[in-house]
């Protein structure tokens, strides 16, 4: 009787597409910090409190992580803040 051949399996995980993202704003001295307020309640859904203290975050510290998920959403809310002229950079989580 002959013994079963053996047989490895391999189990590779696609952990790009499921690596959550972050949307990065950064300081300018271009838009108020009355403005970025707004906008981040208005595209990121934040209440005024949270809102206020990433943009003084943005402020003082030159950069702020405002959310951090899944890829595409991440993506479309850079977009989103990008068009209401907001320095804005998608980056991989660490």
């Amino acid at each position: 009787m002959m013994a079963a051949p053996e047989t490895e399996t391999v189990v590779r995980e696609d952990t790009a597409l499921d690596a959550p993202w972050n949307v990065v704003v950064y300081d300018d001295p271009v838009n108020l910090m009355d403005y970025v307020t707004r906008v981040f309640q208005r595209v990121l859904g934040y209440d005024a409190d949270h809102a206020r203290r990433l943009m003084l975050e943005v402020h003082e510290q030159g950069r702020s992580i405002v959310w951090t998920g899944q890829r595409e959403k991440a993506e479309l809310y850079t977009q989103q803040l990008q068009a209401h002229q907001l320095k804005t950079r998608l980056e991989k989580a660490a």
